[in-house]
């Protein structure tokens, strides 16, 4: 019998009832971190924390500046253009080329405040482009509060974990789901959040033929846009650039954030990219709700004016200042998140040593990068009996059944996790493993 552990196990038990959580399956990313911060109030010790995706690393200086720049010039006393301001969509069409090798027209280019506003407003547009296409469909694992946004618009979708569905499997499985003729979109982040895993070129070849012979719009989050750390793609205008879908389908939105590439997420702003051919498509079936038939304008002037008028004015100078410096050649973004893939290698061993497992592992045939988030099983555990017992080691993370994975096990980030914290994490994880010996 376990006599002790790092962190009481009366305490985790209590802030778990005064949350009414008895099944940590059902927890939310924000409470635990709720949880988490409850505990270390009450005994002063420190976790390993790893449930929450948020940067671990300094907002870019370039940002700042021209933010504060822009404040004193008086911007924050002018309500902002809701399209965006010229320089921020200038900059994200040519950071577009510059680092996708696409091209797309700036005026198709739109400020949000942050990923999450952005596909809410996309959610809404798509979902009533078609009134036969009802249902959207997600890729999974993936980003819990996407399809909360969903649920709060009434919208139907769909999802399957893409874990058996690699390489020529998962042409198979998006056809038994397009060839329905309900799907308006399909929706997945590439690097994955939370697995990490990396589609291959075919497998977006594959999501590109199968939306244009369904017609089915492709939303990719890239809010980890080049972070897939086993190629560089941090020169402007020369190959590798990153993976997209739109090297192959005129049916895509594309969400870039400073969120994660910046470490500007307090100030939330992405952007919305959206091809040519889709912005400028005629939904006639958009009149209805929203009295505008085009997709991009629809978006732009129906839904993102309703819900914030427009992105804050002097974070639009910061963004617009932070692709300037990236499409020059003047500040290497990916150099400053390599930080991310040196600490998830040395944290990951550490797991790996003592009895845990790489869950998601494998990008087909290839080892997946290490980068801003790894998953983990142990033996025949349960994903939620393993994030409660580790909560009473002082450790923290989330189960990866909230993303819609079918697989049991955990989604660790490593951004916020000191280095200065390995040794706590390394003792930690060994008395757990004495205290849990494996079948």
């Amino acid at each position: 019998m376990i006599q002790s552990t790092p962190i009481k196990r009366e305490i985790v038990e209590k802030h778990l009832s005064s949350l009414n959580i008895s099944d940590m399956n059902r927890a939310s990313i924000r409470e635990v971190v709720q949880i988490v911060d409850m505990i270390e109030a009450e005994t002063g010790e420190k976790y390993v924390r790893m449930e929450m995706g948020v940067p671990g690393l300094p907002a870019a200086k370039v940002g700042i500046d021209a933010e504060i720049e822009a404040l004193h010039r008086g911007v924050a006393s002018l309500y902002p253009n809701i399209n965006g301001i010229p320089e921020l969509k200038t900059e994200a069409a040519l950071f577009v080329k510059n680092f996708l090798d696409i091209d797309v027209k700036p005026e198709h280019c739109a400020p949000s405040t942050g990923s999450m506003q952005a596909t809410y407003a996309l959610f809404q547009v798509s979902s009533c482009c078609d009134a036969a296409k009802d249902t959207a469909l997600f890729i999974d694992p993936g980003f819990p509060v996407q399809k909360q946004q969903f649920m709060m618009i009434g919208a139907k979708f769909e999802s399957f974990d893409v874990y058996n569905f690699r390489g020529e499997k998962l042409r198979e499985k998006l056809e038994s789901y397009f060839s329905k003729g309900n799907i308006h979109s399909v929706i997945y982040s590439n690097p994955n959040n939370p697995t990490w895993v990396c589609l291959t070129e075919d497998e977006l070849k594959i999501i590109a033929e199968l939306a244009n012979k369904y017609d089915v719009i492709v939303m990719e989050d890239l809010a980890y846009f080049g972070m897939d750390f086993r190629k560089d793609i941090s020169r402007p205008g020369v190959a590798p650039f990153q993976s997209t879908v739109a090297k192959y389908t005129d049916n895509y939105v594309l969400f870039i954030s400073a969120s994660k590439i910046f470490s500007y997420a307090g100030q939330r702003i992405a952007v919305i990219v959206m091809s040519d051919k889709l912005f400028n498509r005629k939904y006639p079936a958009l009149e209805k709700r929203f009295m505008m038939n085009t997709f991009g304008n629809t978006v732009i002037y129906r839904a993102l004016y309703a819900l914030s008028s427009g992105v804050t004015h002097s974070v639009q100078f910061a963004m617009a200042a932070m692709l300037k410096a990236v499409n020059n050649g003047t500040f290497n973004f990916v150099d400053e998140l390599k930080e991310y893939a040196e600490k998830a290698h040395v944290m990951k061993k550490l797991f790996t040593d003592n009895g845990f497992s790489i869950l998601y592992d494998k990008d087909i045939d290839q080892d997946i990068a290490d980068g801003f988030y790894f998953t983990l099983s142990y033996g025949s555990m349960k994903a939620g009996e393993l994030l409660h017992e580790l909560m009473c080691y002082g450790i923290s993370a989330i189960t990866l059944l909230s993303t819609g994975s079918k697989q049991e096990g955990l989604r660790a980030c490593v951004a916020p996790v000191k280095r200065a914290q390995f040794g706590d994490l390394e003792m930690r994880l060994k008395q757990f493993l004495a205290d849990h010996p494996k079948d």
